[in-house]
């Protein structure tokens, strides 16, 4: 198993997340080897689950939900995540405290 990973990018972060739509509530539920395993109430349909862990982790990480994005795996359980203006360290301080 790969240990989680949180990246240096251009202004920010980036790390992977994956993401179990469905949920009974909207959680950090971990790791899951290379990312954060994040369950969200909101159903994989027209973009939903999207929204909803765009707005989940700006929450999270006390930014605005401009400063999230989705660079990779829109359709997929398995997104790369970019957070503007936050260094890896404080990305992984408020999201696995």
């Amino acid at each position: 198993m790969r240990e989680f990973k949180i990246t240096n990018a251009k202004q920010g972060a980036a790390f992977t997340v994956h993401v179990v739509p469905r949920a009974s509530k909207n959680e950090i539920a971990g790791r899951m080897g290379d990312a954060i395993k994040v369950r969200l109430t909101a159903p994989p349909v027209e973009g939903q689950a999207n929204k909803a862990l765009i707005a989940f982790l700006a929450g999270q990480l006390h930014v605005h939900k401009s400063q999230v994005e989705i660079v990779a795996g829109e359709t997929s359980r398995n997104k790369v995540i970019s957070v503007v203006g936050l260094s890896p360290v404080e990305v992984e301080e408020r999201l696995l405290g």
